[in-house]
């Protein structure tokens, strides 16, 4: 019986894992701030700087939908400011919020 139960959570662990690994998916768009979000998505790098600096989170502002989503481990973003990126990312659709695998600035 102690085997079997190991075994199960065994394969549940692995599909876990393999569900996970199969939302990582390359998106581009601008890192913001959670006050303005999409509003300077361009334009407005010297404001996100402000604005993180002040007290706000970076955010993700996802450029083909114009969605934006919160960043689970912000340092991954700190040189990118304002900037318009394209991130490898583990999205959580229920929590609108992105794991940042790698980024680098868009082309």
């Amino acid at each position: 019986m102690k085997r079997t139960v190991a075994l199960l959570v065994a394969v549940f662990s692995f599909a876990a894992v393999a569900a996970r690994a199969a939302d990582s998916t390359k998106i581009s768009g601008w890192i913001s701030d959670s006050m303005c979000g999409a509003k300077h998505a361009g334009t407005g790098a010297a404001c996100v700087k402000k604005c993180i600096e002040g007290g706000m989170t970076p955010v993700f502002v996802d450029e083909g939908k114009k969605a934006v989503w919160s960043i689970d481990n912000p340092d991954a973003v700190k040189s990118f400011y304002g900037d318009h990126v394209t991130v490898t990312a583990t999205t959580d659709s229920s929590k609108k919020s992105v794991h940042i695998d790698s980024i680098a600035e868009a082309k």
